[in-house]
């Protein structure tokens, strides 16, 4: 079994808080943030059921594959989706029903940290295995079509945070 990695909190962070008034925003915010992702990142997902988090995994699939119609199920039961896109590898995971940071390992987690980039719904499941190094997107809901977007960046992020303001 791989050692848990001892990641240490990042000293570097920027933070961005943008509304969002209907899905059409959240899918134009994943669209700015695909061209920013690099082999070997983290997407946190933060967010209340129902908030969006699915919806934009999904438009930031749909922009990276630059297919519109790209099939994109929820990894809520198969846990973890891979994609491989044009300019990168993907891996969508939800980890709502993990029991325990370490089954992460058995979905490809290393692999993944390795040669692609994660997109993580419920991120804090991971325990020590999540990483300090990583965009950390919360969707919080501000109306019945409307979201809020707090986003922080951490490490590398933290200069590409400004890039997603504009």
């Amino acid at each position: 079994m791989t050692d848990v990695p001892r990641y240490a909190q990042p000293m570097t962070a920027a933070t961005l808080s943008l509304d969002l008034p209907d899905e059409a925003a959240t899918a134009a915010l994943a669209a700015r943030l695909g061209p920013l992702l690099r082999r070997g990142d983290m997407v946190a997902l933060r967010g209340d059921l129902g908030a969006g988090k699915t919806a934009f995994s999904r438009a930031l699939v749909r922009a990276l594959s630059g297919d519109p119609a790209e099939e994109v199920p929820s990894p809520t039961f198969t846990l973890v989706q891979t994609y491989d896109l044009p300019d990168l590898s993907l891996w969508h995971f939800d980890l709502y029903r993990l029991t325990a940071p370490e089954e992460v390992l058995e979905l490809g987690w290393e692999e993944v940290r390795a040669e692609g980039c994660a997109l993580v719904e419920w991120p804090d499941r991971l325990g020590a295995w999540l990483p300090a190094e990583r965009l950390d997107l919360t969707l919080r809901i501000a109306g019945p079509t409307a979201r809020v977007a707090e986003i922080s960046g951490y490490g590398s992020w933290a200069p590409r945070v400004s890039a997603l303001a504009r």
